[in-house]
């Protein structure tokens, strides 16, 4: 008889150290869950301000060209050129 009670008793003890790991992982799992959230967050601004830094850079190089202080003003064409195309395409979206 004692040795069902001692197993009964280390099974619970076992139950019970199962129970309190999985609380605990569970509560872990939220955290880092939420933890990725934020950082794919973070990841989307950051490449949000990448793609408006590259925006920015060419309306630079364009100005700078169009200024007379490149050399490349084919480049500078071939961009105003691409320019126009696409406020052509956006006028054309509004209208439909």
């Amino acid at each position: 008889m004692s040795n069902i009670l001692e197993a009964i008793h280390s099974l619970e003890d076992k139950l019970q150290t199962l129970l309190s790991n999985y609380e605990f992982l569970k509560k872990e799992n939220e955290i880092l869950l939420q933890s990725t959230t934020n950082f794919q967050h973070k990841i989307l601004e950051q490449q949000q301000f990448i793609v408006d830094q590259k925006r920015a850079f060419d309306v630079l190089k364009v100005a700078k060209a169009i200024d007379g202080s490149g050399t490349n003003t084919r480049d500078t064409k071939l961009k105003i050129n691409t320019l126009i195309r696409e406020i052509d395409k956006c006028i054309i979206q509004l209208q439909d």
